[in-house]
């Protein structure tokens, strides 16, 4: 498993509008894998591979490439920075976190928190408020340069290292950074198979935002049959109850019915189905209550088109410790290869 290259995909910043060094990276590393590939004006990076015949189908693989951030909104008087979210934050995991603010001029190592008391001078009430996201600021440790140096617009990410532990793969930016290897790793285990359909991949900005840069990939494709490639919750972990677990790490792909986006091909999944059976590759159905991917762009796009999801089981999603099991991707993958192969 290429590892180095999910290690190097998460590690890279690039949060909504502001993809372009993840893009960068991506097209470095699909050089010779396709026949065309092209930046769309939302900059979304579109890949093609060719089939053997005009008529061939569309298969479009989707893939975000960007994580949650935030833009710098405010630099008050002393250096301090202010920021707005883009893509969905859980105030509670933003305490006292080592983030890169990211500049056309270089980035630089900052450190956030809330506004507000320490713990040794604060109140029993004082300790129990959780602040909004709003009420968090960004202190570089330059006082009044930060003004030189930073620009409302620049963006931050967190910054944390990427890290195996076990059977598992720890790191921020797991979402989305999993498709974006999946449809990197993909193609490259295809080989020469699978030249029986024309294949898109389709590595997409602004999903964090409402799906944005895979809806207009998606209307200039116009694909037949749309893989929506995403990560979903695993939430086998302590004080969830059963019902919500959604899949569990370690039993495989997750096979994506239902979101609040879209409602997947009933057709599409049986066949993902049979062929996960019949390749012995794990799998679990998966289905979230609310949330979206990517794949509902393809499916709703011009005159519509089928769609499934195939994900990646992550616990704690949206936080810099989002957590894989290897063989969950890796099922992934194999199921990614075979679907594609069959073509």
């Amino acid at each position: 498993m290429n590892t180095d290259l999910l290690k190097r995909l998460c590690e890279m910043p690039g949060v909504p509008g502001h993809e372009e060094r993840v893009r960068d990276l991506i097209t470095s590393e699909v050089k010779g894998l396709f026949d065309a590939i092209e930046t769309d004006p939302m900059g979304s990076l579109l890949c093609r591979r060719d089939a053997k015949t005009e008529d061939a189908p569309k298969i479009m693989l989707l893939c975000h490439m960007d994580e949650i951030g935030f833009l710098v909104s405010h630099i008050d008087k002393n250096g301090f920075l202010y920021v707005l979210p883009v893509g969905g934050f859980d105030p509670r995991n933003l305490f006292s976190r080592r983030v890169l603010v990211c500049t056309d001029d270089g980035d630089f190592k900052g450190v956030m928190n809330p506004g507000g008391k320490p713990v040794h001078i604060s109140s029993p009430e004082d300790r129990k408020k959780i602040p909004e996201v709003g009420e968090f600021f960004i202190d570089l440790g330059m006082g009044k340069a930060a003004h030189d140096v930073v620009k409302v617009g620049d963006y931050v990410v967190m910054d944390e290292p990427f890290l195996e532990m076990g059977d598992k793969l720890v790191s921020k930016a797991l979402d989305n950074r999993i498709a974006c290897w999946l449809g990197i790793e993909a193609i490259r285990a295809l080989g020469d198979k699978g030249r029986g359909a024309e294949i898109h991949v389709a590595f997409t900005t602004q999903e964090e935002v409402g799906l944005r840069g895979a809806r207009t990939s998606s209307f200039a494709i116009q694909p037949d049959i749309g893989l929506g490639i995403d990560v979903t919750l695993s939430c086998d972990t302590p004080g969830i109850p059963g019902k919500d677990v959604t899949t569990t790490q370690g039993e495989g792909f997750g096979l994506h019915v239902r979101d609040a986006s879209f409602i997947a091909d009933k057709g599409l999944v049986q066949d993902i189905e049979a062929l996960a059976i019949k390749h012995k590759i794990p799998y679990q159905r998966t289905m979230l209550a609310s949330g979206g991917q990517d794949g509902a762009a393809a499916q709703q796009a011009a005159a519509g088109a089928r769609a499934v999801g195939i994900t990646v089981g992550t616990r704690y999603i949206h936080t810099v410790t989002e957590m894989i099991a290897k063989d969950d991707l890796q099922a992934a993958l194999d199921i990614l290869v075979a679907y594609l192969g069959e073509f």
